[in-house]
């Protein structure tokens, strides 16, 4: 009796993770960004092109909702036309917390994001200069988004990404400490391949 009940136990926790495996795909993605600075501080700042890659697991939680963790290296920045011309060019590593609700294929996708910074470069005609120490190295912001992913295959999707934090440090300015407002903002079309799911 004990046998078999510890049979029916293994059976269905096999069964169970099996389940599990095949609501569950892993994923590459790729593709350009249009970003610019955001905030009062930020309006003489243009649009700048980057580029971000990264991997995801798109785990069903049913046959309309999924949960979507990311890890992607993004390039992010403005231009500033002034003359010379100045970038500034801003990578992170992000790491989405991606809801999204599913129908044949075609998503809309919402959530949280933070990004941790790893580089930071400003740059002119014929010079770039290390900027990191001047901008904070955490970027918490949101993300919504359109597009179409199976879980095997090709996909494509759509992208607005806003930072709610400033990116920039305080400065002393005297004896008074001042703060620009200024914020991520950034626009992604990325193609992505998954496999491993059904």
């Amino acid at each position: 009796m004990k046998k078999a009940l510890f049979s029916l136990l293994l059976l269905t926790g096999l069964s169970g993770a099996a389940q599990a495996q095949r609501n569950v795909s892993l994923g590459l993605k790729a593709g350009g960004t249009l970003s610019n600075f955001v905030g009062e501080q930020a309006d003489s700042y243009k649009n700048a092109v980057g580029f971000q890659a990264g991997g995801f697991a798109n785990i069903g939680l049913s046959k309309l909702f999924a949960f979507q963790p990311e890890v992607i290296y993004s390039r992010k920045g403005a231009k500033l036309p002034s003359s010379p011309e100045v970038t500034t060019r801003l990578d992170y590593v992000d790491v989405p917390l991606v809801f999204h609700v599913n129908v044949d294929g075609l998503f809309f996708e919402a959530g949280p994001q933070v990004g941790f910074l790893v580089a930071a470069r400003r740059k002119t005609d014929n010079q770039s200069l290390d900027v990191k120490p001047s901008y904070n190295t955490v970027d918490a912001g949101y993300l919504f988004g359109l597009g179409y992913q199976r879980k095997t295959g090709l996909g494509v999707g759509l992208r607005y990404n806003g930072g709610i934090t400033n990116i920039e440090k305080s400065v002393l300015v005297g004896t008074t400490e001042v703060q620009n407002n200024i914020r991520n903002s950034a626009f992604q079309l990325y193609l992505t391949y998954s496999f491993q799911g059904n």
